[in-house]
């Protein structure tokens, strides 16, 4: 195992901001994308890992370019050097269903997917051994920073905001894969100390019905008929999937765990219904 160095780049980014705080490793930095176009290739060759968190919001709503890519853009600062270069991928990139592998089918469900599964081939074919791919199911966490580019909204985004609508919430109860940022900065110091290399689903690798994890994040909640479920037809189901993790948990030697993701969403709880 190693205690390598790495360079973070996206400041104003949630999972960029909690990998800088909560990783640990030998030596650490942080910097917006305009920072880290400044650092010469002398101070970049001291590093062992890059992971770019950050992203322009052309990238998500716009066909692909080149221009709009900063993945491609950092890989060319740093193609000549002996860095490992993780990418964030997304599991949008697979056709939703249950228990997918990585080898599962590729069918991005949006322009975003699209445009992270063509710099992913991209960047397969420029890094080899020198790419982490990290497959990444929905994420819950609280932000600790006030203002974050929250270029991709989430479920828990979502959630957050209905918490100050007064109105009711009507939901269809499917499953999803759901994994803690605890849970995922666990696996991804992991995969970095034991200095993996491939492409990896990121996620809990279990079902989590809808109505499951608003019990445990409205635990806290006073009003209880904040969201309703709405009669599940399961032949209009083409959203639910789950991502197989069984890959990336026998080399790291760790299956995250539902009761984990339980008990930290009742903690989060605790934190956004404190009485005012």
């Amino acid at each position: 195992m190693i205690d390598g160095k790495i360079i973070i780049v996206g400041k104003k980014s949630f999972i960029g901001s909690h990998i800088y705080k909560f990783v640990k490793f030998k030596k650490k930095i942080i910097l917006s994308y305009e920072e880290f176009l400044k650092l010469s290739p002398n101070k970049l060759s001291k590093y062992d890992f890059l992971c770019n968190c950050s992203v322009k919001p052309k990238y998500k709503f716009e066909k692909y370019k080149k221009k709009n890519d900063l993945d491609i853009l950092i890989y060319e600062k740093i193609k000549k050097l002996n860095i490992k270069f993780i990418f964030l991928s997304s599991r949008k990139i697979y056709q939703p269903k249950y228990d997918i592998k990585e080898n599962g089918k590729l069918n991005p469900i949006d322009i975003y997917a699209s445009n992270k599964l063509t710099t992913e081939n991209l960047l397969k074919k420029k890094l080899k051994q020198k790419l982490i791919i990290l497959r990444i199911s929905n994420i819950i966490g609280l932000k600790f920073k006030k203002k974050y580019r929250n270029v991709n909204r989430t479920f828990f985004d979502n959630y957050l905001d209905s918490l100050k609508d007064n109105k009711q919430v009507f939901y269809d109860n499917f499953f999803k894969d759901f994994i803690s940022i605890e849970q995922f900065l666990k696996i991804f110091e992991l995969i970095l100390k034991k200095n993996l290399s491939g492409t990896f689903n990121v996620s809990l690798g279990s079902k989590v019905f809808i109505s499951e994890i608003l019990n445990w994040l409205n635990y806290r909640n006073k009003n209880k008929l904040k969201f309703i479920s709405r009669k599940k037809n399961p032949k209009t189901d083409k959203t639910s999937f789950t991502l197989n993790n069984s890959k990336i948990s026998k080399l790291i030697d760790y299956q995250p765990k539902k009761i984990e993701l339980k008990k930290f969403c009742l903690q989060i709880s605790k934190l956004i219904n404190k009485p005012k």
